[in-house]
């Protein structure tokens, strides 16, 4: 299985699926799964002549579990070393939830030479906590409750905070998934490290994306589910859009944060088409992507 080491000594799991001079496309998972999330993407996207490069993040899936570098700095630059490691032009980054937070942060510190455009999928960005330049926000005692409640039993605390209804909440009405698909998921997260899960969720947390997303100059799709309570629309993607100049916000009706699952044929087509309408700024090199199926 293919890894690479960090600067820092954690081997990191990734997958490298497709044509290797097709357009790469990096995805970075979300919190507390693993990059085999994406599985129902990748079918898709090989078959349109894609490279799709997929990884875990420390601490998560099959990469390496260390006691440290689960701030959001070093995760973005463990995505850094695997673009380095897999010298990567011209891709295209794909980040849901926390990975989307991943990817803006990878461009803050790396830059964008290596990235033709970004796809932020029911990000958690621009930022969740309430702060003086985001008074809308969530009290950190929300937070902090619900993290005492991921300690106490965090299968328990998946029921409350869906009500019982995890598929129907996280995948959304519209089609809320079978319940081994559900099962699945929930075992990703129950399966990820506690400490890992939270220390990287309350790194994202506390950082501020907004000045970053202002500064972004990079063809951006925001892809969001208006039934989505892990990530409400209104308190991300939307905002997320108005920040981020020239970039586009398609809302999918009916689905709630797993909508790379419960609305996969939809946001393929949107991934389809968004990468094939992405300039490469180098030329030559990539095989692009067919016309998306309708």
């Amino acid at each position: 299985m293919p890894f690479l080491t960090t600067s820092d000594g954690c081997d990191l799991f990734f997958t490298d699926w497709g044509d290797p001079d097709g357009r790469p496309v990096v995805f970075a998972h979300a919190w507390a799964l693993s990059g085999d999330m994406w599985h129902q993407q990748i079918p898709d996207l090989v078959e349109a002549g894609l490279r799709c490069v997929v990884y875990d993040r420390r601490g998560h899936g099959r990469s390496d579990r260390p006691g440290h570098g689960y701030d959001i700095d070093t995760l973005a630059a463990d995505l850094a070393a695997l673009v380095d490691h897999l010298d990567l032009t011209d891709a295209v980054m794909v980040g849901h939830s926390m990975g989307a937070s991943e990817v803006v942060r990878y461009v803050t510190n790396s830059g964008a030479d290596r990235v033709a455009g970004l796809v932020l999928c029911a990000p958690t960005l621009p930022g969740l906590l309430r702060t003086e330049d985001n008074p809308d926000g969530i009290d950190m005692a929300v937070f902090e409750e619900t993290w005492r409640g991921m300690r106490d039993d965090i299968g328990a605390w998946m029921d409350r905070f869906t009500h019982g209804q995890f598929n129907a909440e996280y995948f959304g009405a519209a089609k809320p998934m079978s319940h081994d698909f559900g099962a699945w998921t929930r075992r990703q997260i129950v399966e990820t490290p506690l400490i890992a899960a939270l220390a990287s969720q309350r790194s994202v947390l506390e950082a501020n994306f907004r000045p970053e997303l202002r500064n972004l100059d990079l063809p951006t799709l925001i892809i969001h589910g208006d039934t989505d309570t892990s990530a409400p629309l209104e308190r991300t993607g939307r905002p997320t859009a108005a920040l981020i100049p020239g970039s586009r916000l398609v809302v999918i009706e009916g689905v709630g944060h797993g909508l790379y699952a419960s609305a996969a044929a939809r946001c393929n087509r949107e991934l389809l088409d968004f990468i094939a309408a992405c300039p490469p700024k180098h030329v030559g090199g990539h095989r692009e992507p067919e016309v998306a199926r309708q």
